[in-house]
């Protein structure tokens, strides 16, 4: 475990590293999940949960999006001193442990979300659920279309119009004059 002393003057000293760190460092070790603990440099006492409340009050002050809104702070509050606050801070941990586990299944539902609110998303829904409808009542399939085109149709549909009129032709030469 990395040790880390706060010193009165408000400084941060790293022992494992022998150098002086800042909240940010501090910050950077919970993001890699390194096991540390900060403890007062004169009396040894343990202050990781003081440093660590204090770098989540400059991340909600820094506007990066606020976890703790007042209503949650509230609600935290009256919790202490309640016969339900060791069962409140179990259930915390138990529900952000479980939120963690579930983090990409989650994050996966929230786009889905997202993108079901999305104006475009919806607008590129209903033209394929229109031009579905509208294939339904086209005369004929685009695949039948194309065939006639190349005349590469082996048979019936568009090649009976040609046949026709190629034996009216016929029968026209053939037929005497008057």
């Amino acid at each position: 475990m990395r040790i880390l002393r706060k010193y009165t003057n408000r400084r941060l000293y790293d022992t494992s590293r022998s150098c002086y760190v800042t909240l940010e460092d501090v910050k950077q070790l919970v993001l890699s999940g390194e096991q540390f603990q900060v403890q007062d440099s004169k009396t040894g006492n343990d202050l990781t949960r003081n440093i660590l409340l204090q770098i989540i009050s400059e991340q909600e002050a820094e506007g990066h999006g606020t976890l703790l809104t007042n209503q949650v702070l509230q609600q935290l509050i009256r919790f202490y001193g309640d016969s339900m606050q060791g069962m409140m801070s179990q259930y915390l941990e138990q529900s952000i442990a479980t939120f963690l586990e579930h983090q990409d299944r989650i994050r996966e539902q929230m786009q889905t979300m997202m993108g079901a609110a999305n104006p475009l998303t919806m607008m590129n829904r209903f033209a394929d659920q229109n031009m579905a409808v509208w294939s339904m009542f086209a005369p004929q399939s685009s695949e039948d279309a194309r065939s006639g085109e190349d005349g590469s149709a082996a048979s019936g549909g568009n090649d009976e119009p040609e046949a026709g009129a190629a034996a009216e032709k016929a029968a026209d030469g053939a037929a005497p004059k008057e």
